[in-house]
């Protein structure tokens, strides 16, 4: 219970302090949002690592989601920008369904290698077909309505962080009663005994494709909301490198509970702000030494650590 209530608290105080920056400093909305939105994509990521698989190419989902955006957004520009989020999250559950029948057959480096060879093939097309896509230039998303309304960038921005940050409660209170449903522990049960759970009757590639579906959905709205935010669309959003963040900031917020991807999100972003402010020739230097001092601190991640040192205190309480 006091660990329950620990993350609560965690959650509220975290949500009044993005409203609070974002509303008295109107230059951090877009870190903010961008900051939600990589945990919301790490949340996906958090479920395959919870199967004990790791996938080195979710971020095609958040690419085909912003795409659909842009694509949808100049063909009707009338078009509200709740339906063209909707829909990006359609075209990455539909791409989800299609590449899972796939993957789900592999396990280990060879479902994380696939997942990147895929993305890889996106990331080269879009590139590619410059009359369609813009190529490495991408495509730009001219501001839509929200909810049937016309607003400036600055009122723009406030409705779109206070969206996102409802959005990412309550997607991290769906993902964390999935962790704890019966196909969250079937899910888990791929990474600790896949024999065992064949053996109950259960299918263990229906299991990890239900759950590679789930988390091509939820990278694909922050895909969406990313594509929204920025106004801007590029292939960079489906990069390697970008699938590497999301597994960075897994790895760092750690896999025990869903906040977990938020606490590294949010690391990971005032790293990269500070980094690149004060430090800008080795921002990358920088992120790698927090990520080892994580991995040697703490193996299990923040929330980890976090939820060891909250029992450890509840014990020596009682």
């Amino acid at each position: 219970m006091a660990r329950l209530y620990d993350i609560r608290v965690m959650t509220v105080l975290g949500s009044l302090l993005c409203l609070i920056l974002g509303l008295a400093f109107p230059w951090s909305k877009t870190p903010i949002i961008v900051g939600l939105c990589f945990g919301i994509a790490t949340l996906g990521v958090a479920a395959m690592v919870r199967a004990g698989q790791v996938s080195f190419g979710h971020a095609m989902y958040a690419c085909i989601a912003g795409y659909t955006v842009a694509f949808l957004a100049r063909a009707w520009p009338q078009l509200d920008g709740l339906l063209l989020i909707l829909a990006g999250v359609g075209a990455s559950l539909l791409a989800g369904a299609i590449v899972g029948v796939f993957v789900v057959r592999y396990r280990g480096i060879f479902f994380g290698m696939l997942n990147l060879a895929i993305s890889m093939v996106l990331f080269s097309v879009i590139g590619k077909f410059y009359t369609l896509t813009g190529g490495t230039d991408g495509l730009r998303i001219n501001r839509p309505t929200l909810l049937g309304f016309e607003f400036e960038r600055a009122g723009f921005e406030t409705v779109l962080l206070i969206g996102t940050l409802a959005a990412a409660i309550g997607l991290g209170f769906l993902v964390q009663r999935y962790f704890q449903s019966a196909s969250g522990e079937a899910l888990a049960g791929i990474k600790t005994n896949e024999t065992r759970l064949e053996y109950l009757g259960l299918s263990a590639r229906r299991v990890l494709w239900n759950g590679y579906f789930f988390s091509a959905g939820l990278v694909g709205l922050s895909g969406a909301l990313f594509a929204m935010v920025q106004g801007l669309v590029t292939p960079d959003m489906g990069s390697w490198l970008r699938s590497g963040e999301f597994v960075f900031i897994a790895i760092l917020g750690g896999s025990g509970h869903a906040i977990g991807a938020f606490l590294g999100a949010a690391v990971f972003e005032l790293v990269k702000l500070f980094a690149a402010a004060y430090m800008t020739g080795v921002w990358q230097l920088l992120l790698g030494v927090t990520l080892i001092f994580v991995i040697l601190v703490a193996p299990e991640g923040i929330i980890g650590l976090l939820m060891k040192k909250s029992a450890l205190a509840t014990r020596r309480g009682g």
